[in-house]
Order: C-alpha cells, then sequence, then structure tokens
C-alpha cells in the first residue's frame, strides 16, 4: 500500500492498530494525537479542538508525507450524558472532538486529498444510527459526524471518496468515564475485537470504490439495517434490553440513571 496517511487520535486503540498494519502495509504514515510520540508512526501534538492548531498540524503532517492520500478520522471521546439533563461539560466536548474536530482536520486536509484524488474515512458509531439511553451525547455526535460526512460526499465526493465505518463496543478507555459513573454499556451493547474494527477501517480506505458505508460485523450490518427502516422496531429492542438491565438493578448506584429508575419503578 503506497499511500500517505494522516491517523488521528493516534495513540489510542484504534489509531495504535491502525499505525502497525498501514506501516507493515507499506504505507507512510503520520498520527495526530494530544501527547506527541515517537516511533514507526511519529505523533505530532495537537488539540484537535483548536481551530488555531489544527491547520498548522495538518499542514506539518502533509508536509512530512510529502503529500496525502487518506485521513482516517478516528479521534474520539466518550461519557455519560442522559438526554432529560441540560447539556454540561461533558456534552460540549464529545460535541468539540467527534464532531468539530473532525470537521477541522478534515477541512485543513482537502486541499491535499483533492490533489491526489485521496480519502477520507470516518470513524463513527452503531450509536450514530441505533442511540442508546443515558449516552445521549455520543449518539448525538457521532450521528451529526455523519451528517457531516454526508455533505461532504456531496460536496467533493467527485474528487474525494468519502466513507464512514460503523464500530460497536470495544474494550478501550474512551468507556472509562462511562463505567465510573455506573453506567456500563456491558448487556446492552455487545463487544467486539479492535482488530476487527481496523480491518473495517482499512477495508474502506482500500476498496476500489469508497463505501458510503461501512459496518465492522455482520450483526452490525443487521442493526444498522434495523435502525434505518424499521426504527419503531430498533427502538422497541432497545427499550426492552434496557428495561432487562433497570430490573436487573444494573444501574442502582448510578445518580445519572435516576430518571429512568424512578419511571421504570411499577411502584413509582
Amino acid at each position: 500500500m503506497n499511500k500517505r496517511v494522516i491517523v488521528t487520535g493516534a495513540n489510542g486503540t484504534f489509531g495504535r492498530l491502525l499505525g502497525e498494519r498501514l506501516t507493515a502495509a507499506g504505507a507512510s504514515v503520520v498520527g495526530i494525537d494530544l501527547v506527541a510520540a515517537d516511533g514507526p508512526v511519529p505523533v505530532l501534538a495537537c488539540d484537535l479542538t483548536s481551530a488555531a492548531a489544527v491547520p498548522a498540524t495538518v499542514a506539518e503532517a502533509v508536509e512530512r508525507l510529502g503529500g496525502l492520500d487518506l485521513l482516517i478520522n478516528n479521534a474520539g471521546v466518550g461519557g455519560p450524558a442522559p438526554a432529560e439533563l441540560p447539556p454540561d461539560e461533558v456534552v460540549a466536548r464529545q460535541l468539540e472532538v467527534n464532531l468539530l474536530a473532525a470537521w477541522r482536520t478534515t477541512a485543513a486536509a482537502l486541499p491535499a486529498l483533492e490533489a491526489a484524488r485521496g480519502r477520507v474515512v470516518f470513524v463513527a458509531s452503531r450509536m450514530a444510527v441505533l442511540p442508546l439511553p443515558l449516552a445521549a451525547a455520543y449518539g448525538v455526535s457521532k450521528r451529526a459526524l455523519v451528517a457531516y460526512a454526508d455533505a461532504l460526499r456531496l460536496e467533493v465526493g467527485s474528487h474525494v471518496g468519502v466513507s464512514v465505518v460503523y464500530p460497536s463496543m470495544v474494550a478501550s478507555p474512551i468507556h472509562d468515564t462511562t463505567a465510573a459513573a455506573g453506567l456500563s454499556l456491558q448487556g446492552v451493547s455487545r463487544m467486539e475485537p479492535a482488530d476487527g474494527v481496523v480491518t473495517a477501517i482499512l477495508r474502506a480506505a482500500t476498496a476500489r470504490k469508497a463505501p458510503r458505508a461501512v459496518a465492522t460485523t455482520g450483526r452490525g450490518r443487521l442493526e444498522m439495517a434495523i435502525a434505518r427502516h424499521f426504527p419503531s422496531l430498533a427502538d422497541a429492542m432497545v427499550r426492552r434490553t434496557v428495561a432487562a438491565r433497570l430490573a436487573a438493578g444494573a444501574f442502582d448506584n448510578a445518580p445519572l440513571a435516576a430518571g429512568m429508575i424512578r419511571r421504570h419503578d411499577p411502584l413509582a
């Protein structure tokens, strides 16, 4: 793979694996993350929420690579955020990193991508099409990311391929804050291996024609199809699963779930 690649969130679970797989395949890769790192994949330090910092960092990465064939917008954060509560700094952070950072990075990279007739791959989430309660900010930010990708495809798709990949739940630090709040998705969303997600991202990046949407598992394809074509059925599936978790006391120690617990209490 003789490609010049930028990967955001390069120090994270997917980012490290992407760097390893891409370099092993012969690609030249520069990562971008909050903290710089040396190694086979050099990582440039950049706060992707900074409108001033992103263009300069992307320009440096493109200069190091001698051009750009592929941008993988992988950076992301999670956190608990019930939709019934007012948005706070956790919500703002997820919107900034999951949506606006990818928007800024893509805008900065587009001239180089267009010159190379390259591609951009967005790492979204199954929650962009099949939302879960108590994590509204994550689902909203990822759905907005998909909407951005759709608009971008209409504008630049004749010259730059635009793909979105939809992983489900992977064991990674992105879930730490949610678990610490007593809102673990265990039992609600099924785990999948990180390596499979990376394979799906690379499949999107190397397909002869850039695919619009890429599920990472067969179950994921089914869930996405149900969510898109039978949304009421998808809602019922989620409600039933969450109701079972509530009945089992899974969220009893989670103050942020108090509203749902009260509404599901048959004695209330």
